[in-house]
């Protein structure tokens, strides 16, 4: 059965495309965590790390049904020759996944591309030299910072997917927050990269923030302080983190829809376990 979170009129549903081990030593990943946290960490997700000690990750996306339609947050790692094949676990089952879910590519009518790292763009164009979208109808959202920085962040994608979104008309940069077509909301949650943003999903006090790469791995829910190597601004990831996870204090449930930890969704709400053990109250 495929997880999935309903909140007011929207369903919320975490679409695996893959799963494999990180390219690094998670200690080199965070070099700041100590022997006390990892093991927090690992008690709260035991299942990012596997027999042989490695940080285990799931790659996913997730597709937000509404009444006014399908926005598809990150495309995934992609086919075997997608742009994230050097080091993720290729190819993607996320077409299939969408299939499961009753969607085809035709419905998506908003993809929002929360970085351009490579695991989260793979499915957004294929077909090499006849380079496509591969969600037909959709606009792909981007934010002008991202498409600023993108000799710095990865300048490949100039090329495979900036260009051929353009030549068909579907891309569209974003300046900070904004409101999607099906009610829900882009934040801008930089740091990770310089444009990265995230999407929040709310119906009354209830929300879900589909979180991107503001945390990959348990150790910064749990310490939101703690770096990642991979971040490119790591005063701003922290910040943006934080901001993120203060979107549980004046709701009464706060699921973090994450692409990355072994459950799609964990609470973020202050209360639980995670803020006990260090998010900030």
């Amino acid at each position: 059965m495929i997880p999935s979170l309903k909140v007011g009129p929207y369903t919320v549903i975490a679409l695996a495309d893959g799963e494999g081990p990180f390219f690094s030593a998670r200690s080199e990943a965070f070099p700041d965590a100590t022997s006390e946290q990892w093991a927090a960490a690992d008690r709260f997700d035991p299942g990012a790390l596997d027999t042989d000690g490695r940080w285990w990750l799931r790659f996913r996306a997730f597709a937000i049904r509404g009444d006014r339609g399908v926005t598809l947050v990150d495309a995934g790692i992609g086919p075997a020759d997608g742009p994230a094949a050097s080091w993720a676990p290729v190819p993607g089952a996320l077409p299939a996944s969408l299939a499961a879910a009753g969607i085809e590519p035709s419905d998506v009518d908003t993809v929002v591309l929360t970085h351009l790292h490579t695991d989260h763009v793979g499915w957004a164009v294929v077909g090499g030299e006849q380079a496509r979208p591969f969600f037909p109808n959709a606009e792909y959202l981007l934010q002008q910072a991202e498409f600023d920085a993108i000799e710095a962040v990865n300048p490949q994608l100039r090329s495979s997917l900036i260009d051929p979104l353009r030549g068909t008309g579907q891309l569209r940069l974003l300046k900070g927050e904004t409101p999607l077509r099906g009610g829900e909301r882009v934040l801008a949650t930089p740091g990770h990269t310089p444009g990265h943003q995230s999407v929040l999903v709310e119906a009354g006090r209830e929300r879900v923030a589909v979180t991107g790469d503001v945390l990959v791995h348990a150790i910064q829910l749990l310490h939101p302080d703690l770096a990642y190597a991979h971040e490119m601004d790591p005063a701003r990831a922290r910040a943006s983190r934080e901001q993120l996870l203060l979107h549980g204090r004046s709701a009464d449930t706060l699921h973090l829809a994450t692409p990355h930890l072994t459950e799609p969704f964990v609470d973020g709400r202050p209360g639980t376990e995670a803020v006990r053990n260090g998010v900030p109250r």
